[in-house]
């Protein structure tokens, strides 16, 4: 369980702060006594407006939490009330808080409201400090705050919505990890570790057996490192959960990639640790959907790899056969996701026999340049798996936006020497060419969906809720599983 937060009781005695949650509009304050006058008077002096995000400190031993204009999202205004209420907690150096939320609680938003205000405080509280040296001049990670909210729907969300921040935080510690510790060897170990935490079961197919089953993407992508390619099997199978219903995803999972000879120029390396988003997102995800303990079968691939240069680097011009059959012809080496993917979608189609796959991948910087860092791109023929997907975007507001993939895409990434060119001559369609190419990978009657999620992977600055990884896809995926879980009830 989460570490650095505790839900506790506290007594009135005690050195708990009271923190009171309080809206924009004042005529909504329903509050009465000392603290009804303590607001009252904040909010005349100027001192205090409510507005999201804004914390003030209000007489001895009182934080007002702004949760913004009630026009919002549950989630939105209670997320962010968490996250700024943790950086201000922690800078004072508070150990416990009494969190006054009863009286802003919409009808039948307690719990919802509380497992927002739980994400956000996890969220915000995380910062990479696994290496901090006896150089660092930052503060050492807080551990020990004391939560105790006034109403039992709140609290059990924060339970909760702290229990998912720590999962997606699990996948940003792995996306944080430097390249010279993260190779695909250190993370199946890793992923070994976490899944039997939570009772997943967990196997790994090594370079060898996917040499066996015919894997040229995975091997040979993985081929110029010193550490061989593998792949992370994953598995989460709840006694209740329907026999007829088998949910696949499979995350691209490559701890660095150089570009190898169509090498990356101008820094164009630097942030490639975080090329394994995806696979870290969907590991995330498993391990959330594990200890929510879901009634549904959920199944997870993490073809793992690490994209090198060497004398027996896989080069531009070679072609290459996959586990399917398909033959390759890589015209670049920077294109190796895709490459990956296709083998474990295979994989995934064949010896699982999914009823719907959903893969998440940092696959382009195509998509970046289409969506920027504000939602990632989906490519999904399915209507039904397309919808569930949008309602666990609009649930988690990890967004979402629908993207194409026509025939005449896939038709576009038929090759002149082989069956299937891993990147085209042009660079028309750039994020559609990777959707297209594992299009090839999938039988067209199987629901699949296909996330781009290059450019909300990783923020370049200070963010609410991170600087760096961003964990995108852990909450998502779990909240798909959870609405196949729930239909089948």
């Amino acid at each position: 369980m989460y570490e650095q937060f505790k839900i506790q009781r506290t007594s009135r005695a005690s050195q708990a702060r009271e923190v009171i949650l309080l809206a924009e509009d004042a005529s909504k304050d329903r509050l009465t006594g000392g603290v009804a006058s303590a607001v009252r008077e904040a909010r005349a002096t100027g001192a205090f407006k409510g507005k999201a995000g804004e914390v003030v400190v209000w007489t001895e031993g009182m934080l007002l939490v702004g949760l913004g204009n009630e026009d919002q999202t549950t989630a939105e205004r209670f997320r962010a009330a968490g996250a700024a209420l943790v950086t201000k907690a922690f800078g004072l150096q508070l150990s416990a808080v009494r969190i006054h939320a009863a009286h802003a609680l919409r009808a039948n938003e307690s719990e919802d409201a509380g497992r927002a205000f739980g994400e956000g405080l996890g969220l915000a509280a995380w910062r990479p400090d696994v290496h901090d040296g006896t150089a660092t001049k930052r503060e050492p990670s807080r551990r020990g705050l004391r939560l105790d909210p006034d109403d039992a729907g709140f609290r059990e969300g924060l339970d909760d919505g702290l229990l998912a921040a720590e999962c997606v935080n699990e996948a940003r510690r792995l996306a944080a990890s430097p390249p010279n510790e993260c190779n695909p060897a250190w993370f199946a170990s890793e992923a070994k570790r976490l899944a039997k935490a939570v009772g997943l079961k967990v196997k790994v197919v090594t370079a060898r057996q996917a040499e066996n089953l015919g894997m040229g993407g995975l091997v040979g992508v993985g081929q110029g490192s010193e550490t061989p390619s593998c792949m992370v099997v994953l598995e989460h199978d709840h006694e209740d959960a329907p026999e007829d219903e088998h949910l696949v995803f499979v995350g691209k999972t490559m701890t660095y990639d150089s570009g190898g000879y169509s090498l990356k120029v101008n820094n164009g390396m630097l942030g490639m640790k975080y090329d394994g988003c995806g696979g870290f997102g969907v590991l995330g995800a498993m391990l959330l959907i594990a200890q929510r303990d879901l009634p549904v079968r959920v199944s997870a691939l993490l073809p793992c790899a690490e994209n090198m240069v060497d004398s027996t680097a896989y080069r531009p011009d070679d072609i290459i056969t996959m586990m399917n059959g398909a033959t390759v012809e890589v015209t670049n080496t920077d294109a190796e996701g895709r490459l990956i993917m296709a083998d474990a979608l295979t994989y995934a189609c064949t010896k699982l026999e999914p009823t719907a796959i959903v893969d998440m991948a940092t696959l382009t910087g195509g998509i970046v340049v289409a969506l920027g860092s504000w939602c990632g791109g989906m490519f999904c023929g399915d209507e039904s798996l397309r919808h569930r997907l949008e309602l666990s975007a609009d649930e988690t507001e990890e967004k979402l936006w629908p993207m194409p993939v026509w025939e005449c895409h896939r038709d576009f990434m038929r090759a002149r020497h082989a069956d299937l060119w891993n990147s085209g001559p042009k660079r028309d369609g750039h994020p559609i060419q990777g959707a297209a190419f594992l299009s090839h990978f999938v039988p067209e009657d199987m629901p699949w969906a296909h996330l781009d999620i290059a450019g909300v992977a990783r923020t370049e600055g200070n963010a609410q809720f991170c600087e760096g990884p961003t964990g995108f896809g852990v909450r998502l995926l779990a909240e798909l599983a959870a609405g196949y879980a729930e239909l089948e009830a």
